[in-house]
């Protein structure tokens, strides 16, 4: 009784019902039944004898008895080829039950009861590889390319242009065969490659007999054109494209310069003249990158085209310069100076600049500006200055009025104007060794000199910026001038800048005030000591009175008195 209460109790566990009654289970969320697929495994006695399998009993004792022998898996192809993963776990040797793996989604668990250690079924045969003579001709613009063994020939690309219902017959197959080992089958129409191109034309095999049977039977197997040792294999096809197409423009505009490029070279070898022209033409109608015309270049360095059909694009490739870069240069330099939009006058600036750096990826070649015609813009631009301060003076009869007026903008303005484009000016001479000559002109400026003690504190200190900038050239080393030419300058623009570095240092205007201190006290100590202590008494005595509206040339000073007195002292007792 215990017995029997306990298998009811594991059979109301297993079925609800009285009996255990194994179910058959589903796959995927499905219940509805076992799908057909080559990957389940067979029955076990037990279950093929169960009522809902539908198997006899005899023929589940026969399995229960023998089983089911298999020859053993083929290593080079794997149960369950199918899955992504199947690669890497190929190696596993049955490990992993290939349901899992082939389970879509997200699937109920399978449990592992005691049928999964029957064997497998035998996998399904790899899909057999098609040979040349098998693949199905497609059209031009959907190639197939045919994956071929490691040891197979050279993959193929079957081709094939299709003509207009009342065209002719594709009659012709051309193989192209590249240096890469690629080869391109095309079946054409004979008749619209030869009146193409020249060098079709005499390859191509002549109609009639044998070959004109075979190409009605076949399809065009029966002539054919090989062409070996192709470069660009690519390019050589959408050159034979070209041919039969109707609109060719709207073609290349799709293909772009750069394939345009490739055929237009492919044309020219192949006497393809009308594809010539319609490169050409689409070329020169469109923008070119840098890569693009590099391209170019090296065609036409290396192909001769028709100068009718080619001379457009020639007129963009070698431009006849109306004058040399130095001249341009030159120009573009005055156009700056004489510009009246300070915005616009810094974007161009930079450009200039950009042009003229030696980094410059525009560099190409240049042998240097023209020094008398930038000291022509500069002298321009000198004897404006002092014209503004003359009319500047006189019109504000010696006050600090500032929003006087000339030509509809105050003198402020077009002073700061001039003043910033001699700045740049200076630094344009700088940087091509030419500012010598630029110091000596600045330091003979007795006009501006005279006018800087007469004029108001908020105009006289953009003169002072003049001076900064070539006060910071010599501290750095970057213009070497006599001494004679350097004590000048000192003695006619250090006291100016004594009185306007509390303007430079409020209104810098991208002025590196600290570099102007360091460099200024360096600029000075390349003076005799007998006139630097001229000029370091005068600034220890603005110094002692302005403070900080004085520049601190502390560290100069300092190297000053030791080269004057006590390396001089140790000198004497020696």
């Amino acid at each position: 009784m215990e017995a029997a209460g306990h298998q009811r109790h594991r059979g109301r566990r297993r079925g609800g019902g009285g009996a255990a009654v194994r179910r058959p289970r589903g796959w995927c969320c499905s219940f509805a039944g076992v799908p057909q697929s080559p990957d389940l495994r067979p029955f076990t006695a037990t279950s093929a004898a169960s009522p809902s399998s539908g198997v006899p009993a005899a023929a589940a004792a026969a399995l229960a008895a023998g089983g089911r022998k298999l020859p053993p898996k083929s290593p080079s192809v794997s149960s369950f080829h199918s899955s992504p993963s199947s690669s890497r776990l190929a190696g596993l040797g049955g490990l992993i039950d290939p349901r899992r793996i082939l389970s879509p989604g997200r699937v109920s668990p399978i449990d592992l009861d005691d049928s999964s250690s029957a064997p497998l079924p035998l996998p399904l045969p790899p899909p057999v590889q098609p040979a040349e003579e098998d693949v199905a001709v497609v059209p031009a613009e959907k190639s197939v390319v045919v994956a071929a063994a490691a040891s197979a020939p050279p993959p193929v690309v079957v081709a094939s242009t299709k003509v207009d219902a009342g065209g002719e017959a594709l009659d012709l197959r051309l193989f192209l065969r590249g240096r890469d080992g690629r080869c391109v089958v095309m079946e054409l129409d004979s008749g619209v490659l030869c009146d193409s191109s020249a060098f079709f034309a005499a390859m191509a095999p002549p109609r009639g007999g044998e070959a004109a049977a075979s190409a009605s039977d076949g399809g065009g197997t029966g002539r054919r054109i090989e062409v070996d040792g192709v470069d660009n294999v690519e390019a050589f096809r959408a050159a034979v494209e070209l041919m039969y197409q109707p609109d060719p423009l709207r073609w290349l505009a799709a293909a772009g310069v750069s394939r345009s490029i490739d055929v237009l070279e492919v044309s020219s070898s192949i006497m393809f003249e009308r594809g010539v022209k319609l490169c050409l033409s689409y070329i020169e109608a469109v923008p070119w990158n840098e890569k693009e015309e590099e391209k170019l270049k090296n065609l036409f360095a290396r192909c001769t085209f028709d100068e009718a059909i080619s001379q457009d694009i020639l007129a963009r490739l070698r431009p006849h310069s109306w004058s040399s870069p130095e001249d341009l240069t030159v120009h573009l330099i005055q156009s700056v100076t004489s510009s009246t939009n300070s915005g616009a006058r810094k974007d161009m600036q930079s450009l200039v600049n950009g042009l003229l750096s030696k980094s410059s990826v525009y560099q190409k070649d240049l042998a240097g500006l023209n020094k008398e015609s930038l000291y022509n813009i500069c002298y321009a631009c000198l004897n404006s200055l002092v014209d503004l301060y003359d009319e500047a003076t006189e019109a504000t009869n010696h006050t600090a009025q500032a929003l006087v007026i000339r030509g509809g903008k105050p003198f402020i303005e077009q002073i700061s104007q001039q003043t910033e484009n001699l700045n740049w000016l200076f630094d344009i001479l700088v940087s091509n060794d030419m500012a010598e000559e630029f110091v000596e002109l600045w330091a003979n400026q007795d006009r501006l000199i005279r006018i800087h003690e007469q004029a108001s504190p908020m105009m006289r200190y953009e003169l002072s910026r003049i001076s900064a900038g070539v006060f910071i050239a010599l501290g750095k080393g970057k213009v070497q001038c006599r001494g004679e030419l350097r004590s000048l300058l000192f003695y006619g623009w250090f006291s100016a800048m004594l009185l306007d570095f509390g303007w430079l240092q409020r209104c810098s205007k991208g002025l590196d005030v600290r570099s102007l201190e360091e460099n200024l006290g360096q600029a000075l100590l390349t003076l005799p000591l007998k006139q630097q202590q001229c000029l370091f008494e005068e600034w220890f005595q603005c110094f002692a009175t302005s403070g900080s509206e004085c520049p601190n040339l502390t560290r100069a000073f300092q190297v000053w008195w030791r080269r004057s007195f006590v390396r001089s002292s140790v000198e004497a007792q020696q």
